[in-house]
């Protein structure tokens, strides 16, 4: 979609509630367009662009975690973010995958209109498939600001939600171990 006409809409719904006029709002539509093609622009990104060949050959088939990156993300419901944090553990078999790519990974999949529980599905199939690991396994833990700013208005709900994939869900003690290191 152009920035263009996600700046007439915005201008439509400010118009609606306040002067667009007003100087504080002359030229709200415009970087408000500009923040929403940000906060999506995981739509124009490909797991493969992202990664860009960083899939190394590797003897090791022991657990690899990356704990604790940071995303944020827009409920696809409310347009309203949500925040947190993803932890990804994998099992190599024969290669691993650049430590700021899975990052990366995380990046595309958040920056889109988006429910926590795909989210985690969708990071954890996309890692599985790039590195035909023998496992992988997503926790995420979120803020949902549409549960914070509006309807029932509760600040300190955390909402946690998991993927496990192969060895993860096939071998309690490897879901244990990875669940115990988080």
């Amino acid at each position: 979609m152009s920035t263009d006409v996600i700046e007439k809409a915005y201008a439509t719904i400010i118009d609606s509630t306040d002067d667009l006029s007003r100087p504080g709002l002359v030229d709200t539509p415009r970087r408000a367009a500009k923040a929403f093609d940000f906060l999506t622009q995981g739509y124009s990104q490909s797991v493969e662009e992202v990664v860009n060949g960083a899939l190394f050959p590797c003897d090791n088939s022991e657990m690899i975690i990356v704990k604790d990156i940071e995303l944020y993300s827009m409920c696809e419901h409310h347009v309203l973010p949500f925040i947190g944090r993803c932890h990804v553990a994998y099992i190599p078999s024969s290669k691993v995958i650049g430590l700021s790519k899975v990052a990366r990974i995380v990046d595309v999949y958040a920056r889109r209109l988006q429910i926590q529980e795909n989210l985690t599905l969708q990071i954890a199939e996309a890692i599985k498939e790039l590195t035909n690991a023998e496992g992988v396994a997503v926790v995420i833990e979120a803020k949902h600001l549409c549960m914070m700013m509006r309807g029932v208005e509760k600040q300190n709900s955390l909402m946690k939600t998991s993927a496990m994939l192969g060895e993860f869900r096939d071998n309690a003690a490897t879901r244990s171990e990875f669940l115990s290191l988080l």
